[in-house]
């Protein structure tokens, strides 16, 4: 997509987002956005399924509610990124991602949060690691969602 369409397609959906009958939801879905500089660009429920953001500058990005399924982020800088209730491409197209410690936080915390029904003792050993508990706890999740903390063992 060229700068100057994809200019207008984040303007329109920045009306959108501001309720401005003239405003789009911005639709990405398979468009080619390699190396595009989305800096601090507001993509709030945008659409970007299988949209290729390969080396794409979208630190700072607000990415709330974006719909990232199938989306190629490899060696995407997504370094203070707001992720949250959004839809993250876990396949082979998020490799390589370039993140920063919000994420991780955010991550940890989810995964601790899972109810570990297998019977693998090294996964129950880390469910339950104080050192993973204490980063997950760092999540914004806890102070901006009111989300309770992880205390010691997972349940």
């Amino acid at each position: 997509m060229k700068k100057e369409d994809l200019k207008v397609v984040i303007d329109l959906h920045l009306k959108w987002l501001n309720h401005d009958i003239n405003g789009n939801r911005a639709n990405l879905r398979d468009v080619d956005l390699r190396r595009a500089d989305l800096r601090d660009v507001n993509l709030c429920g945008a659409d970007l399924r299988r949209a290729d953001l390969r080396d794409v500058d979208l630190r700072r990005a607000d990415l709330r509610g974006a719909d990232l399924r199938r989306a190629d982020l490899r060696r995407a800088d997504l370094r203070g990124a707001d992720l949250d209730f959004g839809c993250f491409p876990l396949w082979c197209g998020s490799f390589n991602i370039k993140v920063g410690d919000r994420f991780i936080f955010q991550l940890l915390f989810h995964l601790l949060k899972l109810d570990y029904v297998g019977k693998n003792p090294l996964i129950k050993r880390m469910m339950k690691m104080e050192s993973l508990i204490k980063l997950a706890n760092k999540s914004h999740l806890i102070d901006n969602h009111k989300v309770k903390k992880i205390q010691g063992e997972v349940k």
